[in-house]
């Protein structure tokens, strides 16, 4: 399951979420868990044979629009790899693959290749374009904006798999 939100407080191990839609929630978060910066990134910050994920919605002729784009660094080439129902809005897909060709003319067009496949990405002028960055959990701060992986026990506990969280108050986009 994923969680977005922003952390209200901190009791231990436990992050006490006010959550998108207005929800509370409470994530144990182990001692060994990842936490890494959300960053702020640029369209130009890619380029052909960069490694990134979109969030997107398919379109009436295949191709997709992206939500979002992420821009891998190259410690992350590979993750995801592959074209996926997505969760951050109805319909939406998730795309991680290598850029193979790219044109702008009133936004860009994207062809993303990937083990098995390839999309065709349309992102529209002012997507937001994030990348990520190594941080600890002195990250996880009240009023830090978060998306958490997490997972839930047969008791209702949720706990912590990967911690993102919005770097200078970003919000992440995904």
């Amino acid at each position: 399951m994923r969680l977005r939100g922003k952390i209200d407080t901190i009791s231990g191990n436990t992050l006490h979420l006010t959550l998108r839609d207005g929800d509370k929630a409470s994530v144990v978060v182990p001692a060994h868990v990842r936490v890494t910066w959300l960053t702020a990134a640029q369209p130009g910050d890619i380029a052909k044979g960069s490694y990134i994920g979109t969030a997107a919605i398919q379109q009436p002729d295949g191709t997709l629009r992206a939500l979002e784009v992420q821009v891998f660094p190259p410690s992350m080439r590979g993750v995801g790899e592959g074209s996926r129902p997505f969760d951050v809005a109805p319909g939406s897909t998730m795309t991680n693959g290598t850029i193979g060709s790219m044109i702008s003319t009133n936004g860009s067009t994207l062809t993303v290749t990937y083990k098995g496949g390839e999309k065709k990405v349309f992102v529209p002028d002012g997507v937001p374009f994030v990348s990520y960055a190594p941080a600890d959990r002195t990250a996880l701060t009240p009023n830090a904006n978060v998306l958490i992986n997490a997972t839930r026990a047969p008791d209702g506990t949720v706990t912590a798999n990967s911690v993102l969280v919005g770097q200078n108050g970003l919000v992440p986009p995904m």
